[in-house]
């Protein structure tokens, strides 16, 4: 059952990039700051990840609770739901955003090279 600290992490960062390239080609500011800065948008993007995110999420309290119940014979729930945040939530919001402005210079950069040929 330690693949999960590998394992859930790992889905939630693909989902991220997938999400930040998305965001990129799009033209969107980076998803955390957004959430936390502009409440107007916070609503959308919060639905938005948690489409992307929420199989991650419950995959993670579904291997949480077998292997609570496999080795510690008992259900915790408040720690059951810590452990899915830490590995499928904030790997999520920490690497969807940074990821946006890595591809958006690439983009822009992109563009301006070719602007500049011809």
């Amino acid at each position: 059952m330690t693949f999960r600290i590998i394992l859930q992490p790992l889905m939630a960062s693909i989902f991220a990039i997938i999400a930040g390239l998305k965001d990129a080609k799009e033209g969107r500011p980076p998803y955390l700051w957004t959430i936390l800065t502009d409440p107007s948008q916070r609503y959308t993007l919060l639905h938005q990840g948690w489409k992307a995110i929420g199989r991650v999420f419950i995959l993670a309290i579904v291997m949480d609770v077998i292997y609570q119940w496999m080795y510690l014979h008992w259900i915790y729930p408040l720690e059951l739901i810590a452990v899915a945040i830490l590995l499928a939530v904030i790997p999520y919001l920490l690497i969807r955003g940074p990821v946006n402005r890595i591809a958006r210079r690439r983009i822009t950069g992109d563009a301006t090279a070719k602007a500049g040929s011809n």
